[in-house]
């Protein structure tokens, strides 16, 4: 399983339910990433998609007990996301947000893919530092690219102690 996620300086990820920043790059490098995948969300993160809209060309897998939808697959309790998961190649899962669920999930991530935003975005929720997480590794970075007046870098994170879910 692996996560997905644009952070600011202070790893911070979103603010009002959206993301801080408009990375048009990132978006893409998003796409290609998780397009014909699994993406495994929270709630808040499917309606803060446009048109609250599961995204397509993805098998959409949300974790609420507030609403049901037939557009996408909806797991009321982590039970249920685990053993829906199981029906997928793990390394085709992606978790994508938000925050809560980025905390819940994260240690059974083997791989982290974090665009590092070179700025502080004045965020409300963060993901957890993995600079700090004694588990985690940097394996990977991009040069710094400019992404609409933001400098940004493509890192790859890995877990050296996968927790199994």
């Amino acid at each position: 399983m692996k996560t997905i996620v644009a952070v600011d300086k202070e790893w911070g990820i979103g603010k009002n339910n959206d993301l801080l920043f408009h990375l048009s790059q990132d978006l893409k490098y998003f796409k290609e990433k998780t397009l014909d995948k699994v993406i495994v969300m929270g709630g808040n993160t499917l309606l803060s998609f446009p048109g609250s809209k599961p995204l397509p060309r993805r098998t959409n897998i949300v974790l609420t007990d507030v609403f049901k939808r037939d557009d996408c697959i909806v797991c009321e309790t982590l039970e249920e996301l685990s053993k829906e998961l199981k029906k997928y190649d793990t390394n085709d899962i992606f978790i994508v947000g938000g925050a809560m669920f980025y905390r819940t999930m994260i240690d059974y991530c083997d791989e982290a893919y974090i665009t590092k935003v070179d700025e502080v975005g004045g965020a409300q929720v963060f993901f957890p530092n993995l600079d700090e997480k004694e588990n985690w590794e940097e394996v990977e970075s991009s040069e710094p690219i400019i992404d609409n007046g933001h400098i940004i870098r493509f890192t790859k994170f890995i877990n050296k102690a996968v927790k199994e879910f």
